[in-house]
This record gives C-alpha cells, structure tokens and sequence, in this order.
C-alpha cells in the first residue's frame, strides 16, 4: 500500500501541519517530499460533536489553521497526539515535577496513546483516531528521576517518548507502535489513498 501512496503523492503539494521531527521521519515513510508549515494556534478542546475524541479536534483544528495559507490542490496532514489514563488526558508535562508526578501516575498501569488526525485533499476535510495500550513496568524513583535527567519527557505527550529512552520505561504495546511515536503511518496511508482515488 505505501508504494501506491507515494505514487499518489508524487505530484502533490504535501504539507505538514506540525514540528515534530518524529511525525517529519514518518511522514516520509508516504512522501519524499513535503512542505512544513506547522500550526501555532491555542490547543483548546471544546467537545465538538462532529469528534470521537479530543485528539481529532485538535488535528482539526490544527489543519484548518494550516489549510487557510494553502490552496485546495494542496495536501494537508495534522496530527494531535494525547496520553490518556483514567479518563484524564495528561498533556506535556510543565517541568521536572509535573513529569515526575506523570510517571507515577503511568508506573506498573496501562494507559493510551490515542492520534487524531486530520487531512485535507481536494478542499475537503476527513479526520480518524488510533489508540494504542501502552503498559509500563514498575517504575521505582530512581527510574523516574534517570528518566527526567534525559530532558526527554518535556515535549511529549505523558511525559515519555516510546522511541527513545522511554522505550525502557515500557512493559508491553498493544496496537500501533507508529502511532505512539507521533503518527499512525498505514491508518493515514490509507485514508489518503482512498481520497485521492
């Protein structure tokens, strides 16, 4: 499927809606070549019902922001990724104490790693989510504050980053590995090729 989309995606306009340097690698996985234009609107969850959860409005609402600089031949993707755990979404952590406080939370539990994103092909939008359960180990203070002495957790969703030393944090995955590291690469591929076919 991938070779189909980036055939597909040849001759388009490809734009990112987003910085992060994860989702910049995956997204090569479809497309060679694409353009960055990351969103630098408030991240505000207001229950929109037109969403299953709050990672798809905040795609949304990143690739609408995007879209609005780019004509409609111009491929637009958005991705919001968010850690949940009892119900409660636990954002990017404020500083060593907040991450900390996550990992606790996190520590011998399961919790999920849900993606929204967002597309925009031809002028119209179309959005999906992906969850994933991650489970970590038992995590003693000593793990946790190694773990912050990385400088890892502070610009990641949960306070961790599966793809790198948060990768000895983790018990067990199930579901999409790609989508814990930032974006669900095969559930957008094939979104994108059933839009542009």
């Amino acid at each position: 499927m991938s070779m189909k989309i980036r055939r597909l995606l040849e001759n388009k306009r490809v734009v990112l809606a987003s910085a992060s340097p994860r989702r910049r690698e995956l997204l090569k996985l479809l497309c060679e070549d694409f353009e960055i234009c990351p969103a630098s609107g408030e991240e505000v969850v207001t229950g929109d019902k037109r969403f299953s959860c709050a990672a798809e409005e905040l795609s949304y609402a990143k690739c609408t922001e995007t879209a609005e600089k780019f004509s409609d031949d111009a491929v637009i993707i958005a991705c919001d990724t968010i850690v949940t755990i009892d119900g409660e979404i636990l954002g990017k952590p404020r500083d060593a104490r907040h991450a900390a406080e996550m990992l606790r939370i996190l520590s011998a539990r399961t919790h999920q790693v849900v993606s929204g994103v967002t597309v925009r092909v031809n002028g119209k939008f179309s959005w999906f989510s992906q969850k994933t359960n991650v489970t970590f180990r038992s995590l003693s203070d000593e793990d946790i504050e190694e773990y912050i002495a990385t400088k890892e957790p502070f610009d990641k969703a949960g306070g961790y980053g599966i793809q790198g030393y948060g990768a000895l944090l983790t018990e067990g995955i199930e579901g999409d590995y790609f989508n814990v590291v930032g974006l669900p690469v095969s559930m957008l591929a094939a979104e994108l090729e059933k839009l542009l076919t």
